[in-house]
């Protein structure tokens, strides 16, 4: 039998519970893969809440639960080619990661790389995809001097060094618990709160971008220092300041080669993706509940079959 997390009613994180059933089948074009790891991200909860999350994904109880995993591959279904049994791989499907097999598509799926952790694996694809599109969709250069928002959470952690990547001074507003870390980084860090304005303005001299993680405050005072609104990129607050051009790019304008490109840059030590906090399939509610603090630095993880 399989367990998988199951949503009977929209709520808290107490609405998740461990239920089991037949084990998948891989029909034709289609793989099996075990899954050692299941990454949890902001939108999960969001969507198991209900509203308009839940209805943006067409979730309906009883569904599943995630969306980030990786694994090995078990059973190859008819007319799949390039991936076999005992293969290491990771991707994403809604509603689905946080079970003992996730049956998908062969062409949604990347080969794992040798250094890239299956937690680290699993947990990259919607902040991935998000922080990939979010960076290029700014342009940015080393003339450029941008704003992260959240930057030492899953998708800021990752937006902040591929903007770094392209030169640009990156200043980044933490947690102060999180600011030695981000110095190491290269990021300049600032604490949230009262004064923020004030706090930005001595840490750069001038802003001419800004990416957004967070919500509407960060739009506002990104705009206060004088950011132009089309350079200012928002996943967290879609629709805040519509008036100043801002836009909205996240994980959808990316494809499954830059995923696979920034795996390799993270195996290989070029940029770092932490992996804050492990559970249990069986601690998903408590994992959750940890999630929703908004202290993780980079990444919570299910280990389901680590």
């Amino acid at each position: 039998m399989a367990r998988y997390v199951r949503i009977d009613e929209f709520g808290g994180p107490r609405v998740l519970r461990i239920e089991h059933d037949e084990q998948p089948q891989a029909a034709r074009g289609e793989v099996r893969v075990r899954v050692h790891a299941a990454g949890l991200n902001p939108v999960d909860w969001k969507i198991f809440k209900g509203g308009p999350a839940a209805a943006t994904y067409n979730a309906v109880p009883p569904c599943g639960n995630g969306n980030d995993f990786s694994g090995l591959i078990d059973e190859v279904g008819a007319g799949v080619t390039g991936f076999a049994v005992g293969d290491a791989v990771f991707g994403g499907k809604r509603m689905h990661a946080q079970a003992d097999w996730v049956v998908i598509d062969a062409s949604r799926i990347i080969r794992k790389p040798a250094g890239l952790s299956f937690e680290q694996a699993g947990s990259l694809d919607i902040a991935g995809r998000t922080a990939w599109a979010s960076v290029r969709s700014l342009g940015l250069t080393g003339a450029d001097s941008v704003l992260v928002s959240a930057a030492a959470g899953g998708v800021g952690v990752l937006a902040s060094q591929l903007a770094l990547r392209s030169g640009a001074t990156v200043v980044g507003t933490a947690s102060e618990a999180n600011h030695d870390f981000l110095r190491g980084l290269g990021v300049i860090p600032v604490a949230y709160g009262e004064g923020l304005l004030d706090r930005l303005r001595q840490a750069a001299p001038k802003y001419t971008a800004a990416l957004d993680n967070s919500g509407p405050i960060t739009i506002d005072v990104a705009l206060k220092l004088g950011v132009p609104g089309p350079r200012i990129n928002t996943i967290a607050a879609r629709g805040h300041r519509a008036d100043m051009g801002i836009t909205g790019i996240g994980g959808v304008e990316a494809k499954l080669g830059d995923l696979a490109e920034l795996a390799d840059l993270i195996a290989r030590g070029d940029v770092v993706l932490p992996i804050d906090r492990v559970f249990t399939l069986e601690q998903v509610r408590e994992a959750y509940e940890y999630l929703m603090t908004g202290h993780a630095r980079g990444k919570v993880v299910l280990a389901v079959n680590p």
